[in-house]
């Protein structure tokens, strides 16, 4: 027998406002078709004046527990990513731990930018398999539209806002590669690449800041790293490329999803896309995109999915897991 964490539940949230490419014709030399060939997105949701990302959160990690039929009592601690959270400190997770009505335990935010998902739920796991907790409530959520330069054709059209969340427990299986819940994690960062996606800002230089990125040279790293970083995972799973039913990518580029389906042999009828609907929604696009596949009824009890994605600092990582 083996300590496994398995996914209970899954929900998300997305603000009322949605915005079409048609939108940033008035203000950008840009259209609709520009957008669309070359990211593959068509719309995307913006917060609204008085939401925050913890607004956002609070409303996804509702919809999971939900789903998963438990309540804030239930659960040990969250483990929140995100890059924009409403203040310096306190974390956001603490402020959804609060809206919860949850009194124990414990809340702690993840910042790896695109890649923060994969981190939450990799240290999510940690804690169920090292006994710090039996339940875990892992989110992602995001308002990036907060840290645009709007006079940027080459960024602002691309990111979105939006917030997803899963319920992990601690259930236990044989320790085989059949079992559910989290198989095998890889995390990787090379603070080297700095420069190629970053926001010019931040609290000890006294300015909120933009997002800045060299899109040519991410989409170069991107897809190399991620189908490796895939390949990994599912290695130490004792798996491959052939025994997954869903690749849940981080939701960036479909050009990116297109290219790492194409290196890891698998055909885009095996992946989950939703980046047409919510553009990229950083750490909330992989929670996201894996409680629409489960509402489209896509992803089913038992299916291999491995997750990826690939942010600022670089940050990249993968995760194989059974559902």
């Amino acid at each position: 027998m083996a300590g496994r964490s398995v996914v209970v539940g899954v929900g998300h949230y997305l603000p009322e406002r949605v915005v079409q490419n048609a939108e940033f014709e008035n203000t950008l030399e840009t259209t609709d078709e520009w957008i669309r060939t070359r990211s593959g997105i068509e719309r995307r949701h913006f917060a609204a004046e008085d939401e925050t990302t913890s607004d956002l959160a609070t409303n996804a990690a509702k919809a999971a527990l939900a789903d998963a039929g438990l309540t804030a009592d239930d659960i040990d601690a969250i483990v929140l990513a995100t890059s924009t959270a409403d203040l310096t400190f306190p974390s956001a997770a603490t402020m959804v731990q609060a809206r919860l009505g949850m009194t124990r335990g414990f809340a702690f935010d993840v910042q790896a930018v695109c890649a923060g998902f994969v981190f939450a739920l990799s240290n999510a796991n940690a804690l169920i398999l090292s006994g710090q907790a039996k339940r875990v409530l892992v989110i992602g959520a995001e308002t990036f539209s907060r840290i645009m330069d709007w006079t940027d054709r080459s960024t602002c059209v691309l990111f979105g806002d939006g917030a997803g969340a899963l319920v992990l427990e601690e259930q236990q299986g044989q320790g085989t590669s059949d079992d559910r819940g989290i198989l095998a994690t890889d995390l990787n960062s090379d603070g080297r690449y700095k420069d190629l996606l970053y926001v010019d800002g931040g609290v000890s230089t006294q300015s909120t800041g933009h997002l800045r990125m060299q899109g040519n040279q991410v989409f170069r790293h991107a897809v190399e790293k991620l189908a490796k970083t895939a390949e990994i995972a599912l290695e130490r799973a004792g798996l491959n490329s052939d025994d997954v039913d869903w690749i849940v990518p981080h939701q960036a580029n479909i050009r990116i999803i297109q290219g790492t389906a194409k290196k890891m042999g698998l055909p885009m009828d095996n992946v989950i896309v939703t980046v047409q609907d919510h553009g990229n929604t950083s750490a909330a696009s992989i929670p996201l995109a894996l409680s629409v596949g489960k509402q489209r009824g896509q992803i089913k009890q038992g299916d291999l999915i491995v997750t990826e994605a690939i942010g600022g600092g670089l940050a990249w990582g993968a995760v194989a897991l059974r559902w």
